[in-house]
């Protein structure tokens, strides 16, 4: 019982950190005249999907693979519900709103629950600077592969691997604020917030590897790791929670990220992303559930080089570390790399985006070694076509990797995937 109790604390703190956002807005709810139920302030975006795939079993499974589906090692093909997302966007006062989604996920595991809850300031815009906060449980502006309030992918079904690792891991309860600055021709963006309920961001990357797929964890749900050897499996459940506290106290121990967005007076942008969710690696919860000090940088960048030919790409480099330490090494000690280049340009009226992209992770603890090294590389391509509220798209992928740890299971180090998709994408 009183397990269950310490569960549920954590989990009425988290939801309370984003109600108590929510709480300055209850006089607006109590008018019946403020239009904060009203049709325009709901958003609904649902996609159908044919999904033939081949390779290993999916980490949604439990298994090594890379992707959101996965097989037997033969080619399989089955339609799927992709995702369903309601969205709220009240406007509270002139300045104040706010975003609530709710989240369901098709595929080899069906889900639904909160995808994100936050509040919006935007004063009035001064002659040279502009100021606006976001508060409560969203994620960072890491992806310039996503966008709107569902967080969908905008030119392709399956996002990098970065983003795809940023919907799973990297979407804490914050308080952020942003300056954007404008001298002269050029304009210059500073956001810097404090974040808790991040503190086991890092597991998937070690246990797990990277991964390419378009599901988020939601709120309070977990995300099953693969079979694990050793003596981390007595130390380590085959779950992870990604949004959760580890001490008694909510936000007990802030993190932070800080970004930096210069746009000059040419069609480029160039932003850099630092993340550091400050946990504690010895800390651990009664689900045997530790902390890990997970840091990473990120470089952006986004050119239009005319003729709507557009090309972005991002690079992050990062470390994370949990577990005691034993003689010189902590039981994990990890690094994690990844980097991508996207290429979009419209043809009348089709868009067609290709992306390559090459990942990795090295390993040094004491009990996560070398085994859990990983190095892969992915190619898509994927082409769409937009009908009023309906977008279609098609998609092929493929991605390969190696990591030793497969060799525990009986399947070779080496793996490959090559997934199609066909998908109709709808929006109200």
């Amino acid at each position: 019982m009183a397990l269950v109790a310490k569960r549920l604390l954590r989990r009425s703190a988290a939801a309370s950190a984003c109600a108590a956002a929510f709480s300055c807005a209850s006089p607006a709810l109590a008018d019946p005249q403020s239009g904060l139920l009203s049709p325009d302030t709901f958003q609904l975006s649902a996609d159908m999907r044919l999904v033939a795939v081949d390779g290993e079993r999916s980490w949604v499974d439990g298994g090594f693979g890379k992707l959101r589906s996965g097989s037997d090692g033969s080619l399989r093909a089955q339609p799927q519900l992709g995702n369903l997302t309601v969205a709220w966007q009240p406007r509270l006062t002139f300045s104040l709103g706010a975003t609530v989604t709710g989240v369901v996920q098709g595929g080899q595991r069906t889900e639904a629950g909160l995808g994100q809850a936050f509040l919006t300031y935007k004063p009035m815009r001064g002659s040279t600077v502009a100021l606006s906060a976001r508060a409560g449980l969203m994620w960072p502006a890491i992806s310039l592969e996503h966008e709107g309030a569902d967080w969908h992918v905008r030119d392709s079904i399956t996002p990098s691997a970065i983003n795809s690792w940023v919907g799973e891991e990297v979407r804490p309860v914050a308080a952020e604020g942003t300056a954007a600055i404008s001298l002269g021709r050029h304009t210059l963006r500073v956001t810097a917030a404090a974040m808790a309920a991040n503190e086991t961001s890092g597991t998937l990357l070690t246990f797990r590897g990277w991964a390419l797929h378009d599901r988020v964890t939601l709120a309070f749900h977990r995300q099953p790791l693969p079979p694990l050897e050793g003596e981390l499996a007595d130390y380590q459940p085959r779950f992870t929670h990604p949004l959760i506290d580890l001490h008694a106290g909510f936000a007990d121990r802030l993190g932070y990220y800080v970004k930096l967005a210069w746009q000059p007076p040419v069609p480029v942008r160039i932003e850099l992303f630092r993340y550091d969710n400050r946990a504690d690696p010895e800390d651990v919860n009664g689900d045997s559930e530790w902390g890990w000090r997970t840091r990473f940088d990120q470089v952006a960048a986004a050119a239009d080089l005319g003729g709507g030919l557009q090309l972005k790409g991002q690079a992050l480099s990062g470390t994370t570390r949990m577990g005691y330490v034993e003689g010189s090494r902590r039981w994990v000690d990890g690094r994690f790399r990844s980097a991508y280049l996207l290429a979009t340009r419209p043809f009348g009226p089709i868009g067609l985006a290709a992306r390559v992209e090459a990942f990795d992770t090295r390993n040094s603890g004491s009990l996560a070694t070398k085994a859990y090294d990983e190095r892969g590389t992915s190619e898509m391509i994927a082409g769409k076509h937009d009908w009023r509220q309906f977008t279609g798209l098609v998609e092929l992928l493929h991605v390969s990797s190696r990591r030793e740890e497969r060799e525990e299971l009986g399947i070779a180090p080496r793996q490959s995937q090559t997934q199609l998709q066909a998908e109709m994408r709808m929006r109200w």
